[in-house]
């Protein structure tokens, strides 16, 4: 496993990549309705779910770029700890029934991030904030 190694770096940036664009998608569905998404059709932009839209868009964008990675990761793995005790902990203890496993998920994810910072092919590092 030591092999892997050398490549920790580069993986690093690939979960940054990824998760970003996972949470833009989270953003648009919200806020421009695509992909189509039943539950958040005509969200208001101020409600709750509207405003975390907003986190998820610009957040995840951020993320996506790896600009101001530890801060703004830091500010996502709170959103997320917030949507898991608002949304899924009131449907019951167990994550794995009541939906919450995606955000406790992100959450860590999140939290990883704003301890690691943004790693290979970010600005941040392209800055020397990496």
């Amino acid at each position: 496993m030591e092999r892997l190694a050398p490549l920790a770096p580069y993986l690093l940036a690939l979960l940054r990549i990824m998760i970003g664009l996972l949470f833009v998608e989270h953003g648009t569905g919200k806020l421009f309705g695509f992909p189509t998404i039943p539950m958040f059709a005509n969200l208001p932009v101020m409600s709750p779910a509207g405003i975390a839209g907003i986190f998820e868009l610009v957040g995840g964008a951020l993320i996506l770029i790896g600009l101001l990675t530890r801060p703004v990761a830091f500010i996502l793995s709170g959103e997320m700890a917030v949507a898991y005790f608002m949304a899924h902990a009131p449907q019951g203890f167990f994550p794995i029934l009541n939906g919450g496993e995606l955000a406790i998920v992100y959450c860590f994810a999140f939290l990883y991030l704003a301890a690691a910072g943004g790693g290979a092919w970010s600005i941040d590092q392209s800055r020397g904030a990496a």
